[in-house]
């Protein structure tokens, strides 16, 4: 099997530094936790839960003198705060880009404009990014549940996206909200990381017969390079590592294009790269 390999495929430079952070608290005798998975990657988590690691789901379960990292998604500020309030010593691995975002949301909206933030609702980025806004929030996925949003009277609204967003239908969904707000202020939040990791899927999936993304499932990043390969026509599959697939589904295919999100350890592309080859 023939395998084209995306350069881009693996760590971010925000998940390198979340997990540089982290390694650099290991050491300590404090107990180390994360508020919520500092990314989305399970074969990752559980190698720092090994290592003793604490995954709180809220700050609540945070203990005096607790050293937390704020995750590589951000935080929203009231649970910065809630930890902060609890002792626990907070230190930010928020991801830089996602970090340019909040406070480029909180400068453009601090005279009341409305946000519009295209992203997922339930997306701890998008949670946190919402509370940097000084004034009212909407967060739409698609077209279909940005129109509600169109009606009205919305003299200052500000558009901006969650930073792992699709950069080609951002720019569709401004060019609407244009026609309709002609002082729309616009954010350039998507990180040009993403953006590029996206045009690579898309250029490798439209010379070759397969798919195989490698990523945690919860991983946004990585589930809308599975959606930006299938847009090319081709059967797309998305795994966490190179157990899950099925040499029958590759019958009588000769080039398989591999990329993965930004979450994803080298080791399990190395891993799925391996396992194609030897088709």
């Amino acid at each position: 099997m023939n395998v084209i390999r995306a350069k881009t495929a693996g760590f971010c430079m925000g998940v390198s530094l979340a997990l540089q952070t982290l390694d650099s608290t290991l050491h300590e005798k404090n107990r180390i936790c994360t508020l919520g998975p500092i990314i989305h990657n399970p074969q990752v988590l559980a190698a720092y839960e090994a290592q003793g690691v604490v995954c709180v789901r809220d700050a609540s379960q945070l203990r005096f003198g607790d050293r937390v990292i704020i995750r590589a998604h951000g935080l929203p500020l009231q649970d910065e705060a809630a930890a902060r309030a609890r002792g626990a010593i907070v230190v930010d691995a928020t991801c830089p880009r996602v970090k340019k975002a909040q406070l480029s949301i909180a400068r453009a909206t601090r005279h009341g404009a409305s946000l519009l933030l295209f992203g997922e609702a339930e997306h701890p980025e998008v949670r946190g990014l919402i509370s940097y806004t000084h004034a009212t929030a909407h967060v739409f996925s698609n077209r279909e549940e940005l129109e509600p949003l169109c009606f009205g009277t919305r003299p200052h609204c500000v558009l901006a996206s969650q930073t792992t967003q699709d950069c080609n239908t951002f720019i569709q969904l401004e060019r609407i909200l244009r026609a309709r707000f002609p002082d729309l202020v616009v954010l350039s939040t998507i990180c040009d990381a993403t953006s590029s990791r996206q045009e690579e899927a898309r250029a490798i999936a439209a010379n070759v017969d397969v798919m195989v993304v490698v990523g945690g499932r919860q991983s946004g990043n990585t589930r809308r390079l599975v959606d930006v390969a299938a847009l090319s026509g081709i059967e797309t599959f998305l795994v966490e590592s190179a157990d899950e697939l099925d040499a029958k589904k590759f019958l009588q295919k000769t080039r398989v294009g591999l990329t993965a999100g930004a979450s994803t350890p080298k080791s399990l592309i190395d891993a799925t790269e391996l396992w194609l080859t030897s088709l």
